[in-house]
């Protein structure tokens, strides 16, 4: 990376280091020239996400949403000015030509996070996965390679449901002491609780039975991925190389479910970087 254009990336890098960890280093195998506009969607990304973390309430936080439609729609590279994020998306948008209505309601299904309604069905779950995770992972998919991206966005799809329930499950015991419930109501039914309960204490007895169910949700979908991930060209794998992380802390949490519920569980720094460099020599041939 030049140094012009290691300065002009920094404020992303910083961002996307400090709040998205597995992104940042995949983005780092991306092509120099590519390199930036990967980094300002995961830093988009990584802003929306946060939103929760700075309001108090959910109205500041649909305020926000609304600036970042606004801007987005205004097909408009002045919409952001004095916004880092805002100015390096906006750009990135219209240089690789990304379509404005995913952004759109990628923040619409971001409304979900700024209330402490509980997650209603499986459907909903994956819908939500879909319009975020899954996004984000296409859209990155169209910046590398929009010809193959194009070809293998079902496959984006069920990567980003395996990506994003692995991320939901790592953020448990935060989201319980929020008062958020991102399992659906109908898995819980089947563990035999219910929201109220699965916020509640430790849990309950049922608990660790739907969080079982979540992860094995989150392999299904992964399943299904690397089934026809060995299709993948290299020029689309720096999107994809977080999902050789996703399946080792999916591993990681299996028998771990009632540990789930209070702590954090993730993979050690160095093992991240050994299986996304595994991945991005060989691919999931």
């Amino acid at each position: 990376m030049s140094p012009s254009t290691e300065g002009r990336l920094e404020p992303l890098l910083e961002l996307v280091r400090g709040a998205d960890r597995d992104r940042y280093l995949a983005a780092l195998y991306a092509p120099e020239d590519r390199r930036g506009d990967l980094l300002a969607l995961y830093a988009f990304n990584a802003e929306i996400s946060g939103i929760r973390d700075r309001v108090s309430q959910a109205l500041p936080g649909e305020i926000r949403l609304q600036w970042w439609r606004d801007a987005i729609a205004a097909q408009d590279a002045g919409a952001g000015a004095g916004h880092p994020v805002a100015e390096a998306l906006l750009g990135t948008i219209e240089r690789r030509s990304l379509p404005r209505e995913a952004f759109q309601n990628y923040l619409d299904a971001r409304i979900f996070d700024l209330y402490d309604d509980p997650m209603p069905t499986r459907g909903d779950l994956e819908g939500y996965c879909g319009e975020t995770a899954a996004a984000i992972l296409q859209l990155s998919s169209i910046v590398l390679d929009p010809e193959a991206a194009a070809r293998h966005a079902e496959l984006a799809g069920h990567a980003g449901c395996a990506q994003a329930i692995a991320g939901l499950l790592r953020l448990l015991p935060l989201h319980r002491r929020r008062g958020q419930c991102y399992v659906p109501k109908d898995i819980l039914a089947a563990a035999g609780t219910s929201p109220e309960e699965f916020l509640a204490g430790d849990g309950g007895e049922n608990a660790p039975r739907a969080v079982a169910a979540m992860i094995a949700l989150g392999r299904e979908h992964l399943s299904i991925f690397e089934r026809g991930a060995s299709a993948l060209p290299p020029s689309l794998r720096p999107a994809f190389l977080p999902l050789a992380v996703t399946g080792a802390q999916l591993t990681k949490m299996q028998g771990r479910e009632r540990a789930l519920l209070e702590a954090s569980l993730d993979i050690s720094a160095w093992r991240k970087h050994w299986l996304m460099f595994r991945r991005a020599s060989r691919g999931w041939g």
